[in-house]
């Protein structure tokens, strides 16, 4: 998964203004699962395909992370205008530390430029913003600047935008068994005590306020990769073929509309 702004810069433009209604890219089919309550209150989204979108036009992985760019955007004001409540984005997994390292470079440098320029507008659209992954092995420049998005974006009630920062679902549960395990041997915890809630609170993602309800996956993979594995347990998941730079407003509405078609048992049975 790879970092890019969320929202890029907007160009300038002399164009006469158009109408706004006429100049809304989201589907009126959207709206209408909106007005009858059928999107999912937790929407999160591995980005991928950047890095395979820029090699087939012969150009460097980092430019198809800054054309992600333009898909964050989108995804982003289209949850917004929707009333979702929650948008989580895998935006630099555990593994991507493995990746080259100037691309590692690249992708924080988009981090930084991000949370630099894009505050104002989180704020104006009333976004919190928060980072969920082991963020003590970010570097200290950027935990700092995302520290003070973090606390600029906190009275934020619209909607929660959540970045997954160096992150990934087995090291979240292997902390979260650890954070445990230790205080039981403080005997502050009894073993007993352990239960699902008690596991839940201890991982990074206990400060979202709900599950994700669809997961949705660019770029024709079919896999998690290490995403939000606890918290998918019942999750639906959705497979998109395109490249997340090519990802649009109506490529997640089909992924929304699949989403309202699912019966949601939860283990249990179909109502009749």
């Amino acid at each position: 998964m790879a970092m890019m702004p969320l929202l890029a810069p907007r160009p300038t433009s002399t164009a006469a203004p158009t109408d706004p209604v006429a100049a809304d890219p989201v589907p009126a089919a959207a709206y209408d699962l909106a007005r009858r309550g059928l999107l999912p209150r937790h929407l999160a989204v591995i980005m991928d395909g950047n890095g395979r979108w820029a090699q087939t036009r012969g150009l460097a992985r980092n430019h198809g992370h800054r054309a992600g760019a333009e898909a964050v955007r989108r995804v982003t004001r289209m949850a917004r205008k929707l009333g979702i409540e929650v948008l989580t984005l895998y935006a630099f997994s555990e593994q991507n530390w493995s990746r080259p390292a100037s691309e590692v470079q690249g992708l924080l440098t988009l981090l930084v430029e991000f949370l630099r320029q894009e505050l104002d507008e989180l704020r104006t659209n009333d976004i919190r913003l928060v980072a969920v992954g082991n963020l003590a092995r970010l570097p200290l420049p950027v935990r700092l600047t995302l520290q003070h998005a973090i606390d600029s974006t906190a009275r934020g009630r619209s909607m929660t935008l959540a970045l997954c920062l160096s992150y990934g679902g087995r090291e979240d549960l292997v902390q979260a068994a650890r954070t445990l395990a230790s205080r039981v041997a403080a005997g502050e915890l009894a073993a007993s005590d352990i239960t699902e809630g008690a596991l839940g609170q201890a991982l990074w993602t206990a400060q979202l306020p709900c599950a994700p309800d669809l997961v949705v996956r660019t770029s024709g993979e079919q896999r998690l990769s290490n995403f939000l594995l606890w918290e998918s347990a019942y999750a639906e998941l959705y497979f998109s073929p395109a490249a997340w730079p090519e990802f649009d407003e109506q490529q997640l509405t089909a992924a929304l509309q699949a989403f309202s078609q699912r019966q949601r048992r939860f283990g249990g049975v179909a109502a009749p």
